[in-house]
């Protein structure tokens, strides 16, 4: 009888039965999160360490690292990444490819907040072997997508409805996320943004909350709690705001940039196979090929770190960059590079997110602009303020493209343990959110709650209800109306000349009845030129009144499976004033939807 009581409180109970979903969410996702980074750091030190000799600088510390002894080598350690990851992906779970966040908000919003149980388990072991073999790619998406089925498990056991499955995945989300990138405020709040343009999911936010520190503190006791980067000391006064103001500008047109070549190169790759008929599980191949001659052409061409840089996650580099150790013409041509590179590892279906890439590029975009004003205005920004110029291009590239600002520069923040940037970060990542416009790196963002499928029917009653019958109808003078001694020759005279398939049929300026195609169309062809209107018509009339809603209208339509309703005066059912049709009651609906 207690454990009957226990149940019934823990459905009855909204707050309660959160917390201990946030609870279980949390503990899942941080022991997925621990999961997948022992993961990766096995596969890249396999990979790239054993394989082709390259131990890349790693973000937290200043160490000895060194680039490919042969590239060649490398360039096939990638190949067989590629395939390894495209044979897992394209043969076990294809909706695992890509980055991954976009999977995950594609759920929410279309599917349910379904996420099939294998694709924790794929994407954990082709992301892994993606960016360890030297991708171009990072850790968020696939923690995204990963934790987001996680959520949706959960909620699955414990059978909960279509709306709190949705949220389940997304509290999902911001616990995976908030656990791996050590940034647990940053990750809750990125749940309830990351899934719309303009808007926010507010009712994931406080059990993300609880799920996102849980997931933090589990996956902080395994691999310690200091923050991702090691950030030196910056004083930023107010006068280095408008330097800031700029460089989000900057930063705002980078994205752009990323955001198009990522896209354009996923096109090609999808056409390129389509076109061919080639096993998309070689795809992924063919982007780890391009993308290590890519890396080798320019370490060759250029400079080494402008090259091996863009491999993998390009943590390490951003390291470097933060304590003045990359030069400028590294860091822009590392930028590019970073752009193509992950273009063309996760445009060609590789496994991994567009997180690490993003901060990548804006952080060497901010460290040229930094430079740029260093060079030019000694005095108003030294040397010691560049590294705050690297970690608010972070914020405000990937703020701005993600439209997740908020979320974004709190993660930040969290990952290199500097609240200092709160100030600069916000002016900078106002300002790419605004040069960004529309464009978005997630293309299943939707733009507010009232487009997204999750919330339709809530939306349309809501809207619904504030509309009344007379304000959205057809009037009575603009209506096309029959006889009832008309033929039913004329009838579908009416509907081949109009497209319309029903009309009212009135007698001395009063309704007696309905006549629609379905009505002429049970008649035998050759009787149609004899029979009446007033024998075929229907004359049971189910009518609304102009004073009632449309949410009214709509349930009558729905329950009577008809497609039209007479609008009569409520003293007097037969004297017409007009016709709402279902197609009226969703062009009621789109215009209050623009206006809003």
């Amino acid at each position: 009888m207690s454990s009957y009581k226990s149940l019934k409180f823990f459905k009855s109970n909204y707050l309660w039965r959160w917390t201990l979903i946030g609870i279980l969410v949390g503990v899942i996702a941080g022991l997925g999160a621990i999961i997948f980074y022992t993961s990766l750091e096995y596969s890249t030190h396999y990979f790239l360490g054993v394989g082709a000799g390259f131990f890349p600088p790693k973000a937290g510390i200043i160490d000895h690292w060194n680039f490919p002894k042969n590239p060649m080598s490398l360039i096939l350690v990638m190949i067989i990444g590629g395939l390894i990851s495209g044979f897992l992906v394209y043969t076990f779970a294809p909706e695992a490819e890509g980055h991954g966040t976009d999977a995950a908000i594609r759920s929410f919003h279309r599917e349910e907040g379904r996420v099939r149980a294998r694709i924790p388990l794929i994407k954990t072991i082709a992301s892994a072997i993606t960016i360890g073999s030297g991708g171009s790619a990072g850790r968020e998406g696939p923690t995204a997508q990963i934790s987001a089925g996680y959520g949706s498990i959960v909620a699955s056991l414990l059978k909960l409805s279509t709306r709190e499955r949705r949220l389940a995945l997304a509290v999902g989300i911001g616990s995976g996320i908030g656990s791996i990138f050590k940034a647990p405020l940053g990750g809750a709040i990125l749940a309830a943004e990351i899934l719309y343009k303009r808007d926010w999911e507010i009712e994931v936010l406080m059990p993300a909350l609880i799920a996102s520190v849980v997931g933090y503190v589990i996956f902080c006791s395994y691999y310690g709690y200091e923050p991702v980067f090691k950030f030196p000391e910056v004083h930023i006064s107010a006068y280095h705001i408008p330097f800031f103001m700029i460089e989000g500008i900057v930063c705002g047109i980078f994205g752009l940039v990323y955001v198009f070549l990522f896209y354009k190169a996923h096109e090609v790759f999808s056409k390129l196979f389509k076109k061919l008929k080639l096993p998309l599980q070689f795809k992924p191949a063919l982007g780890a090929l391009l993308t290590g001659l890519f890396v080798v052409f320019v370490a060759k061409t250029f400079r080494p770190e402008a090259g091996y840089g863009a491999l993998g996650m390009g943590y390490g580099f951003l390291q470097l960059a933060m304590y003045n150790l990359l030069p400028l013409e590294v860091m822009f041509i590392l930028a590019i590079g970073k752009i193509i590179a992950t273009s063309l590892t996760i445009g060609s279906g590789g496994s991994g997110g567009v997180f690490a890439p993003g901060l990548v590029i804006g952080g060497m975009v901010g460290g040229v602009v930094g430079m740029l004003f260093h060079h030019f205005f000694p005095e108003l920004v030294p040397l010691t303020i560049v590294p705050a110029f690297v970690a608010v291009g972070m914020i405000a590239l990937f703020g701005g493209i993600s439209k997740a600002p908020i979320s974004v520069l709190i993660m930040i923040c969290e990952m290199t343990k500097n609240y200092e940037l709160l100030f600069p970060g916000m002016a900078a990542v106002a300002l790419a959110y605004m040069t960004t416009g529309d464009y978005t790196i997630y293309i299943e963002q939707v733009g507010t709650r009232a487009e997204s499928p999750a919330h339709r029917d809530e939306i349309t009653v809501n809207i619904l209800e504030n509309i009344k019958v007379g304000e959205a109808m057809v009037p009575v003078d603009k209506l096309i109306t029959v006889s009832p001694d008309e033929t039913l020759v004329e009838v579908m005279s009416k509907i081949e000349a109009t497209g319309y398939r029903g009309y009212p049929v009135v007698e001395n300026g009063r309704v007696v009845g309905i006549i629609t195609f379905e009505d002429v169309e049970r008649v035998p062809f050759e009787d149609r030129a004899t029979v009446k209107v007033k024998n075929a018509m229907s004359t049971n009339l189910i009518v609304i009144y102009p004073d009632e809603t449309l949410e009214d209208a709509l349930r009558k339509l729905i329950e009577n499976d008809i497609g039209r309703l007479p609008v009569v005066d409520r003293n007097d059912n037969t004297k017409l004033l007009g016709i709402v049709t279902r197609t009226d009651i969703m062009k009621a609906r789109a215009r209050i939807l623009h206006k809003k």
